[in-house]
């Protein structure tokens, strides 16, 4: 990872920017009428409980890795920087592509980020806001200059789609945003990160060393495993919690909530976005929503309704913005950050930096490629080898006889 240039400008502070923002959802949609012929529900009633009206669901080339990527590369775009420039990747989500590998390490892989340390964050619908925390952290204490931070998930392929009280909430998608390090006050300027562990069974998904192993579901005599909720009790936690961590997190910033123009909340329930804006006793229109069209996201639910917030004209130069994130853990955490930062330096014109970015995608996938290609010869030499010398054994032990 880079160091901080122990330069002119050491001795001052350093601030972790938001400089690039990309989202990427799968095509299919998938309606609150498709869902009624699945389950026994219909439009009006999961409206009314939960504010969703359609959903995002991966196809089967689709993955949680795929749809990073796709982030990222907006993301990168934005930002207008070179995968090699970055020092960190942290994928938040509750569906990595594999136990590992992390799901980090394949997107830093396709990007060509050949320079970057990467690493998966898990703390469910609350690991966005976690992710950004250690990539600020690591970025205001100069261990690195520039992160990728991306939420990705496909939580359709861990839902009981016959249990209609969590198959009507989730939805597939990925968001990601670019920090780097500068001197400008602003960016991250505080979190708030909570967790109530005794409640780590109202949210949960068992995965191959859990102790709920044999109660996973057998299809075929597979495991497969499925997330369990109590929505009751998660509401109740949700709605206690966030008014509380919001405030504490602007508090930490040295404002005061008149001071915040935009908080984008966790997308899990209309009910409990209202919920936290009375306990705040501020207006809902300043609550960014956009759950009724992507449904919970999970990890990905904050930084794809900061890309669509940007999109709208609900942020603007110097603006204040809150995150708050809340799920499985029982865990939690809120996030102040003033938006705008001054554009990287760079004497190459757009179109020639996108040819590299390109190039780098291009060379990430062909050096993965070229890895195989050089195992299977390495392996074929090795076995060939190998029984050349057993078979020269052989003869040895012919001539002994």
């Amino acid at each position: 990872m880079a160091t901080a240039n122990k330069g002119s400008s050491y001795n001052l502070a350093t601030y972790a920017h938001i400089i690039g923002w990309g989202m990427a959802v799968p095509e299919r949609i998938m309606t609150n009428d498709d869902l009624s012929a699945i389950v026994e529900t219909d439009d009006k009633w999961i409206i009314e409980r939960t504010g969703i009206r359609e959903r995002r669901i991966a196809s089967e080339k689709e993955s949680t890795a795929t749809l990073a990527l796709k982030a990222a590369q907006k993301a990168l775009a934005v930002a207008d920087i070179l995968p090699i420039e970055l020092d960190m990747i942290i994928v938040a989500t509750s569906t990595p592509e594999y136990i590992f590998p992390s799901t980090a390490s394949i997107v830093q892989n396709w990007l060509g980020a050949t320079k970057a340390g990467a690493f998966d964050m898990s703390a469910a619908c609350s690991g966005f806001v976690y992710a950004m925390n250690m990539a600020s952290q690591s970025i205001r204490t100069r261990s690195i200059q520039t992160a990728l931070v991306i939420g990705s998930e496909t939580m359709s392929r861990i839902i009981d789609w016959t249990d209609r009280s969590t198959c009507i909430l989730f939805g597939d998608g990925a968001g990601a945003v670019v920090l780097r390090a500068s001197t400008t006050p602003g960016g991250v300027l505080s979190s708030v990160l909570r967790s109530d562990g005794a409640g780590w069974d109202v949210l949960s998904l068992p995965s191959v060393g859990s102790r709920d192993l044999n109660n996973a579901i057998q299809p075929n005599g597979h495991k497969a495993f499925r997330m369990h909720m109590d929505g009751p009790e998660v509401f109740r936690f949700a709605t206690r919690v966030v008014g509380e961590s919001i405030s504490q997190a602007v508090a930490d910033a040295g404002l005061t909530l008149d001071d915040i123009k935009l908080i984008v909340p966790h997308q899990a329930n209309l009910r409990i976005i209202s919920a936290a804006a009375r306990a705040l006793k501020i207006e809902e229109s300043r609550f960014m929503v956009n759950l009724d069209r992507y449904g919970n996201t999970s990890a990905a639910s904050i930084p794809i309704a900061l890309v669509e917030a940007v999109q709208q004209g609900k942020v603007k130069e110097n603006d204040y913005l809150a995150f708050c994130g809340f799920g499985g853990g029982l865990a939690w955490g809120s996030m102040v950050v003033k938006w705008g930062a001054p554009k990287p330096k760079t004497e190459e014109r757009a179109i020639l930096k996108e040819q590299r970015r390109q190039l780098s995608y291009t060379l990430g996938d062909l050096r993965m490629r070229l890895r195989k290609l050089g195992r299977f010869w390495e392996n074929l030499l090795t076995r060939f080898t190998r029984r050349g010398r057993i078979q020269r054994l052989r003869d040895r032990v012919d001539k002994l006889d």
